[in-house]
């Protein structure tokens, strides 16, 4: 063991006796390690971004959105000189999102697990003179399920409130914030337009992007939720027709039932729900479940595409085997400097033996072994790598920080980047210090002395 100790100490005392070519020598691997650990600390980023996207939109869900013809249609015939001539009476009529929609995909779809509408109407909410303008969204319990929402206090609603349209709430934390800033909401009233709620609950609070709310997860934090039917009794039923829901046309009537057919053929019906999520048993039943659904509501909405259907899972899973793609290449490329620094590690080294071959030559007069000069300078190179991946993980560290501050980019360093970066780095200095060692080694200690 001293014979090795001692062998050590010479190592080191000439690695710090020719510092700068030291330095030169570990940048390959300092930078090496510094990239891997910085692009696989953006890769788990964005790995775990997709995951609480996932978890946002929640898993397996079929989201299905309104689409507003009677806007696209109208901003299309401004953009066409010439105008239509197709008669009323050909222009097929659509009820737009409905419960019946609900009900008919919930009780038809057999790998369906449950369903949630949704109505949203933004209002202004009072409660003791202070204001805050929110979207009061009419719900199911399904709603909590679907996106894993859970409650910070109070309870969710229960089934003679849902059934009778109580008039009743739970509130995001931020509105909790805003109107019962001292005060336990759980039990008081709260105004939302012209209605009275009680509040029942109040919502964890959840943190949503831009990417989320593209795939239609809206900021729970500002709502108020309160029973799907409590919305439609209470406040506006938008699938109730009358006369004031028209802008212009003739009202027919036979017998009892009455037909209203417009004079302008654009205009389509108003969509009851803002949203349907359904959620499937399977994964693998996503994309044939979503078929079948836009069937159902193409016979139901007698073929007007008036609705869009998105699967927020796939999409996101896409993105993440892109996103994955992406974090092989960098980190590749990150694996070649590394492969570069250690080749640039034998290079010195080989020049090092070079050089100092009469020093070798002495050391093997004196006694030492082919296995001591061999352990001497392989030493030296894995001393030089190991420092440069320390050096390496502290500016990686340093390169993922900044990349998050500055760019708004996610990234986070695991223990397990740090530990294969690291472990790579030593093994490279191992590898790429064999050569030169064993050249070391293999010099004839008489023609070494005769070196100048």
């Amino acid at each position: 063991m001293e014979r090795y100790l001692q062998i050590l100490t010479i190592s080191l005392e000439a690695v710090f006796s020719n510092k700068l070519r030291s330095v030169l020598t570990a940048l390959g691997i300092i930078f090496g390690v510094a990239a891997v650990i910085a692009m696989m600390a953006i890769g788990n980023g964005a790995q775990k971004e997709i995951l609480d996207q996932i978890k946002l939109v929640g898993v397996n869900n079929i989201v299905i959105l309104p689409i507003n013809l009677n806007d696209t249609k109208n901003q299309d015939q401004e953009s066409d000189d010439t105008e239509s001539e197709t008669p009323a009476t050909n222009k097929k009529y659509s009820p737009g999102l409905t419960l019946k929609d609900v009900n008919n995909i919930a009780n038809t779809i057999p790998t369906v697990k449950q369903v949630s509408p949704e109505i949203v109407y933004p209002v202004l909410a009072v409660r003791n003179g202070k204001k805050s303008s929110v979207d009061l969204t009419g719900i199911n319990n399904n709603f909590f399920d679907l996106f894993n929402l859970t409650l910070q206090k109070g309870t969710r609603f229960s089934d003679i409130q849902t059934s009778k349209g109580d008039p009743v709430c739970i509130i995001g934390p931020t509105v909790a914030a805003k109107l019962f800033p001292d005060e336990n909401p759980l039990g008081k009233q709260l105004k939302c337009g012209t209605i009275w709620l009680k509040v029942i609950g109040v919502l964890e609070g959840v943190k949503t992007d831009k990417k989320a709310k593209s795939l239609g997860v809206s900021d729970y934090n500002t709502k108020v939720f309160t029973p799907l039917k409590t919305l439609l009794l209470r406040y506006k039923d938008r699938s109730l027709v009358n006369q004031s829901s028209f802008s212009g046309g003739q009202m027919f009537r036979m017998g009892r039932m009455s037909m209203y057919i417009e004079n302008d053929a654009n205009k389509v019906g108003e969509h009851q729900l803002d949203k349907i999520v359904v959620q499937v048993d399977d994964t693998k039943n996503l994309a044939a479940t979503k078929t079948v659904i836009e069937q159902i509501l193409n016979r139901r909405h007698q073929g007007v595409k008036d609705f869009e259907i998105k699967i927020p899972e796939l999409l996101l899973k896409q993105e993440q085997k892109t996103k994955d793609i992406f974090n092989i290449v960098l980190g590749a490329i990150a694996g070649i400097s590394l492969i570069v620094g250690g080749i640039g590690i034998m290079n010195i080294m080989l020049a090092s033996v070079m050089e100092r071959i009469r020093e070798i030559g002495v050391r093997r007069a004196i006694g030492a072994t082919k296995k001591d000069i061999i352990f001497q300078f392989l030493a030296e190179a894995t001393f030089i790598s190991i420092t440069g991946g320390f050096i390496g993980i502290l500016l990686g560290v340093i390169m993922a920080r900044v990349i998050s501050l500055s760019t708004d980019i996610l990234t986070i360093v695991s223990f397990v980047s740090i530990a294969i970066s690291f472990g790579v780095a030593a093994t490279v200095g191992i590898v790429f210090g064999w050569l030169p060692a064993r050249k070391a080694a293999e010099q004839d200690p008489v023609e070494s002395l005769r070196h100048d």
